[in-house]
């Protein structure tokens, strides 16, 4: 079966990613942006997707993290379009609630590339660590990587923290949520005939 894959190259004043997916992959990961915590969660990613997932990612750092994440997000969300294509015979929703010691993430995905993207975040406590910086990384700049993400992958993606404390185990639990859930919803059904939607078409 032919393994999906996507290459995405995203340039801007501000930064220069470049980005490598292999959906169906064995969790295999190579990512440099400058800002080694993100890249831990990027690598975290990646293992528990089961993705391969190469990055490169350049940028205004000096300035702050921000364009470079929220970059990031795009286009990797770019990436999952692509790789994907027309979609056909995919579970399309996925799921997962994970545990980080004290903290409780659940993550609800449809992959509904419909051209409505939506992000639903919620997290407990989320004001008061936001600005808490997580190796050069601020904590509140996971949100705006969630939302280019979702943006791009034009997906519903909602994403709840339902208790936790340490910033590290938050962040750290979101990026296994999200992981585990597009890795169900990425996932070929043999029982899926076609596209799974009534229109006939995710896109």
């Amino acid at each position: 079966m032919t393994k999906r894959t996507a290459r995405i190259q995203r340039n801007t004043a501000e930064t220069q990613v470049a980005v490598k997916l292999i959906i169906d992959g064995t969790g295999k990961s190579d990512v440099q942006t400058g800002l080694p915590f993100f890249d831990h969660m990027l690598t975290l990613l990646a293992k528990h997707s089961l993705c391969d997932l190469k990055v490169r990612a350049t940028g205004d750092l000096e300035v702050d993290a921000h364009h470079l994440v929220e970059d990031v997000g795009i286009a990797l969300g770019q990436a999952f379009v692509q790789a994907l294509g027309d979609k056909k015979g995919i579970r399309r929703y996925g799921w997962a609630l994970v545990p980080m010691d004290e903290t409780l993430t659940q993550c609800r995905i449809a992959l509904d590339f419909s051209n409505r993207p939506y992000l639903v975040f919620s997290a407990k406590n989320w004001k008061p660590i936001a600005n808490v910086e997580l190796g050069q990384m601020r904590v509140g700049l996971v949100r705006e990587f969630l939302q280019g993400f979702a943006n791009e992958a034009r997906c519903n993606l909602h994403v709840d923290v339902l208790r936790g404390d340490e910033p590290h185990h938050i962040v750290e639990a979101i990026f296994k949520a999200l992981a585990k859930a597009l890795d169900l919803a990425c996932q070929r059904d043999p029982r899926v005939k076609g596209v799974p939607s009534t229109k006939g078409k995710l896109n």
